[in-house]
């Protein structure tokens, strides 16, 4: 793994899952940490731990990135030691309901498409132009998802907005491919964190048994993953990471041992 001594990173979705083992995977690679979620308790309790583990200058950010208005003031509101980021993760993101289309609540969908599409646009149109003045040799990483490479029953609009970030990556790449930011898409399969809990609106059983029978991945595998990248040599863009646990091939094909 990389050492990130100097360097700044903001995290997005960073009060659990894939979010906090990133915050943890770069605080003890020396990095300074911008917190952003919009649990200011969770965020603030991750903040003391690592302090006290690694040492870490952390910075808080209580936000909700659907909100466009709630993201420029926040980011707008770093002092000027804050401003020199060098890495985002634009993490922040997840599923609701498991319906059809044509019988699924609207409500889900847009808190999807405002979170999973909207708030990482707002971020980065915020944060890639602060690297730019500063002549950074930054780093955007796009938590996407297998779920963007090919559509799923039940599962359309989530998809759809995970097209959308791999889409949007690429995009991004292209209009950096003159500048010296990198611009990576990690496309997780099943992942055992919150995910499908939020995804069923609280169910805890129904959650549980996504991923019976299945050694999922960890929201640490993918931060690793998210460690290696940005940590690779300057001249080295890895532009896309599919991952996927050993028993999954693609994002309906799965294989779970009774």
């Amino acid at each position: 793994m990389g050492n990130f001594t100097g360097k700044t990173i903001l995290v997005s979705g960073a009060s659990s899952g894939i979010g906090k083992a990133c915050v943890k995977n770069f605080a003890a690679q020396g990095a300074k940490l911008i917190l952003c979620a919009r649990s200011l308790e969770k965020m603030q309790e991750i903040a003391e731990k690592l302090k006290d583990e690694f040492g870490t200058e952390s910075k808080v950010l209580q936000v909700d990135v659907r909100n466009r208005t709630e993201v420029e003031a926040a980011i707008n509101s770093l002092p000027d030691e804050w401003t020199k980021i060098d890495i985002l993760v634009n993490n922040a993101g997840g599923a609701l309901g498991l319906e059809k289309l044509h019988e699924g609540d609207p409500s889900d969908w847009d808190a999807m498409i405002d979170t999973n599409i909207k708030g990482l646009l707002y971020l980065t149109r915020l944060i890639v132009p602060m690297m730019l003045k500063q002549g950074l040799k930054g780093h955007v990483v796009n938590i996407g998802s297998i779920a963007g490479i090919a559509a799923y029953p039940n599962g359309a609009v989530y998809c759809a907005t995970k097209a959308a970030v791999r889409c949007l990556s690429d995009g991004l790449r292209m209009d950096l491919v003159d500048k010296p930011i990198r611009v990576t898409n990690i496309q997780p399969g099943m992942t055992e964190t919150n995910f499908s809990k939020v995804r069923f609106h609280g169910d805890e059983q129904r959650a549980a048994a996504v991923y019976s029978g299945i050694t999922p991945l960890t929201a640490s595998d993918i931060a690793d993953i998210v460690t290696y990248v940005t940590s690779a040599p300057a001249h080295v863009q890895i532009c896309e990471v599919t991952v996927t646990p050993t028993n999954q091939a693609t994002g309906g094909v799965i294989y779970k041992k009774q």
